[in-house]
């Protein structure tokens, strides 16, 4: 008896022991959450709400600003932009898990950077950096070592397939254009607008990676930015939000494709998240407080992708979408 006594203790300071080297593994979402930024705190903030806009709930809370928050793959954990360690409106990169605890920085060296994806497989991350007064995409480790530059550019996100990253170029004054880098031959393709006088940026994925939506702002008489998606190759361009009010912005697909949120300006000039259903234009509004809300990321569990993609899983795709 003695001797199953010893052993019990022996195993309950070796678990204290390793709780006190290895902290709790942070834990995803159970439910599917979009990650947004908002302002309605008098700065902005990192908030998580159900995909009804419901549950709410604010994950950082600095007198600095964060933006551009993305989960990891698995959901764990979530990627954003914030200047809380550098003068205002000079960025970095941190991580914190998904319930908005432990905040670190990415990097050992502090640099200008912004606007983070993380690959499908969650071992990289590409960003904005900027270098001597321009923007490039980096690709980094995820610990933040080994960076490499890619492009000019900015905006950059990664593929559901990992093999591109979709990205926009300033060729313009007022002008931004939307290209791919094929990460493995570095090669750079011009997509869309197919005109030299029209805008296109914040480019996303479907899931399955076939095609991309984006903000397109026509230069014509009238026009407002609205959401619009095309083939990868370029081809099949389709409207996606006809009802852009004073403006569509920032789209973010559903995982399963069904559904695409994007920010809205209304009436009082505040930007507002709209959910839209794709198969069917039925639109809601989700948030309602603050003059700032953007959708950036949307994590559903079912449609996790902890080392590649899952088609199996993408009952309805950008392709099935009627055409507007």
């Amino acid at each position: 008896m003695r001797h199953i006594t010893f052993i019990m203790f022996c195993l309950f300071n070796v678990i204290s022991l390793m709780k006190g080297i290895y902290p709790v593994l942070a834990k995803a979402p159970t439910t599917a959450k979009i990650v947004f930024g908002s302002s309605r705190d008098g700065n902005r903030e990192i908030y998580l709400m159900n995909p009804d806009g419901s549950q709410q709930i604010n994950l950082t809370n600095h007198r600095a600003d964060d933006v551009s928050p993305v989960f990891s793959p698995t959901g764990e954990k979530v990627l954003f932009a914030s200047d809380r360690d550098r003068f205002p409106g000079s960025w970095d990169l941190y991580l914190m898990d998904a319930d908005g605890k432990n905040v670190r920085l990415v990097f050992e060296k502090s640099n200008d950077r912004i606007y983070p994806t993380w690959s499908p497989d969650g071992k990289q991350i590409a960003y904005m950096r900027q270098d001597l007064g321009k923007w490039f995409i980096y690709i980094a480790t995820s610990d933040g070592k080994n960076e490499e530059r890619m492009a000019i550019g900015g905006s950059p996100v990664w593929s559901p397939g990992g093999n591109d990253l979709a990205f926009v170029v300033r060729v313009g004054p007022e002008r931004l254009n939307i290209y791919l880098l094929n990460l493995r031959t570095r090669k750079q393709k011009h997509l869309f607008p197919p005109d030299g006088i029209s805008t296109a940026r914040e480019p996303v994925w479907s899931p399955n990676g076939n095609r991309l939506a984006f903000v397109w702002h026509q230069k014509i008489p009238n026009a407002k930015a609205s959401i619009w998606a095309l083939n990868k190759d370029g081809t099949d361009l389709q409207k996606v939000v006809n009802r852009p009010g004073l403006g569509a912005l920032a789209p973010v697909l559903s995982p399963d494709g069904k559904a695409l949120v994007y920010t809205q300006r209304i009436e009082n000039d505040a930007s507002q998240i709209f959910n839209t259903t794709l198969t069917n234009d039925l639109t809601e509004q989700l948030t309602d407080i603050g003059i700032w809300n953007s959708a950036r990321d949307w994590f559903d569990p079912a449609y996790a992708l902890p080392v590649s993609p899952q088609p199996q899983l993408l009952t309805t795709t950008w392709g099935d979408v009627k055409k507007r």
